[in-house]
């Protein structure tokens, strides 16, 4: 898909992609695959192995192929690329960081095919029009966003930086609310009334709002502590719902199955979901409401001394995907105070977090307004809006 600009600078003109470049296909590593040194493999997240030989040596932008596809990648000097990446090999008439700045701007969502992992095709790739000017513009472009993104990239790197201190000021705040609850004394099962698990047919790949449609939660609804109501996967209408399932508001929603950082996370059901159904590898307890609150119960679970319990109790053949038994949750030494008790420590937790939660959404929002910036910024250099050479001498 390609939107045509009503009016190019003198000189500019629109070329397809496959004239500027030559695509090479990435390869399989793992006969390559070294400990240390050698040449760095290269994923859509950046660097991830080494291997003893390379692929290509010199400027190159790389574009998923498969899975990870809006997000190519710079890359320089001797290097080996994944089978689920093509890499690029730039022809006489394209600077190769120009050609990664316009890269940026491709609308991959069109050219993506409509499945669970999106792919790429070549051709798609090959006929996208970008914008050319000069190679002298190109180069001066390039100057122009490698100086003023790394500003950019400079306030997000602070602005994340300060949303790390200001969670981990969050953690220590549940901490110390959590620390007069004891692993002892009686089981999560002794405030239990029942526990519910879900099912997991096959389902669309997207989400859906589980009020007018039909979905099925999937295991990251209840990570971080938050209840995520469209971590969810619609359900086709050639199956058949099972009602028995739905989540219920004050639903206390335990993962099954995740990674070890994950497996067991704990979050409460808000609001009401007529159509919202627990896959299998989600857990819902229905506590005693008068011997346990269900918000109480999911801090004092993702507090530091209980997942280090879950994460002993769960087991896999790999860290990136554990289970934990009903049983092994139903278990958990849980030496609850009175629910007055709870309901206090929950309005002083609430009253810290608060106050921090605002922040972080301002320095989340930041960071969304300077992205904005950054790739609008991109977009006017390299489709000819703005004359960087003017703009870098008025900043100058």
């Amino acid at each position: 898909m390609n939107t045509p600009l009503t009016e190019l600078p003198t000189g500019w003109s629109m070329v397809a992609l496959g004239r500027l470049v030559h695509f090479g296909n990435g390869s399989d590593y793992k006969d390559v695959e070294v400990a240390e040194s050698g040449y760095p493999v290269y994923g859509s997240g950046g660097v991830f192995r080494r291997a003893s030989r390379y692929l290509y040596d010199g400027e190159s932008v790389l574009f998923g192929r498969k899975g990870t596809i809006d997000r190519p990648l710079y890359v320089t000097g001797r290097f080996w690329t994944v089978d689920t990446m093509y890499y690029t090999i730039p022809g006489a008439r394209v600077f190769p960081k120009f050609l990664y700045y316009a890269a940026t701007t491709i609308p991959f969502s069109y050219y993506a095919t409509n499945t669970a992992v999106p792919s790429m095709t070549r051709g798609d790739l090959a006929s996208h029009l970008i914008p050319l000017p000069p190679l002298g513009v190109q180069r001066a472009i390039a100057d122009y966003l490698d100086h003023e993104t790394a500003q950019i990239d400079a306030l997000v790197a602070k602005q994340d930086e300060f949303i790390g201190l200001l969670q981990e000021r969050r953690y220590a705040a549940i901490e110390s609310a959590m620390a007069q609850v004891e692993p002892a004394g009686q089981r999560l099962k002794h405030v239990t009334r029942s526990i519910r698990q879900g099912w997991s047919p096959q389902c669309y790949s997207w989400p859906a709002d589980g009020v007018e449609k039909w979905a099925v939660l999937k295991a990251g609804a209840a990570n971080g502590g938050v209840f995520r109501s469209m971590e969810n996967k619609e359900l086709p209408a050639i199956e058949t719902p099972r009602p028995r399932t739905v989540v219920r508001a004050g639903d206390l929603l335990i993962s099954r199955a995740n990674t070890r950082d994950l497996v067991g996370s704990a979050a409460v059901v808000d609001g009401e979901h007529p159509r919202l159904m627990l896959s299998d590898k989600l857990y819902a307890f229905d506590l005693d409401r008068s011997q346990a609150n269900p918000r109480f119960v999911a801090l004092v679970l993702g507090s530091r001394r209980w997942r280090a319990l879950i994460e002993i109790e769960a087991t896999g053949a790999s860290s990136s995907m554990l289970n934990i038994s009903q049983d092994d949750i139903a278990n958990l030494p849980l030496s609850l105070p009175s629910v007055e008790e709870q309901e206090s420590i929950l309005h002083e937790v609430d009253d810290q977090t608060s106050r921090i939660d605002a922040l972080i959404a301002k320095a989340k929002e930041l960071i969304a307004l300077a992205q904005e910036r950054r790739s609008a910024l991109i977009t006017a250099a390299v489709t000819g809006q703005i004359d960087v050479r003017t703009a870098a001498r008025k900043e100058g």
